[in-house]
């Protein structure tokens, strides 16, 4: 069964920058906390973009860049860890990330 993360869900990057579609920038991050409470975004979007550095940001690439392990939930973080630990337990390669 997928889970909220695997699906784009939850505190996923996909999923920040689903609610955050139609935003200009550059933007700061009051502007994207505004726009992603105006898509009536999950409280666990709202709290990662609360925890993003409070700068301009200058494309979506630049958010997403921005958003890392230590903005998501606890909850998800080890969720993450496991799949990884899974994945490699079972010899596969994990996904490289790019932040």
């Amino acid at each position: 069964m997928a889970t909220s993360v695997e699906r784009g869900g939850g505190a996923s990057p996909a999923n920040v920058s689903k609610h955050l579609k139609g935003i200009d920038f550059p933007a700061k991050k009051q502007d994207l906390l505004k726009k992603a409470k105006q898509l009536k975004a999950e409280q666990v979007v709202i709290d990662v973009i609360q925890k993003m550095e409070d700068r301009e940001y200058g494309s979506m690439a630049d958010v997403i860049k921005s958003f890392t392990p230590e903005s998501r939930p606890a909850s998800q973080r080890g969720q993450q860890a496991g799949q990884e630990r899974g994945q490699q337990s079972r010899g596969v390669k994990p996904q490289s990330k790019h932040h």
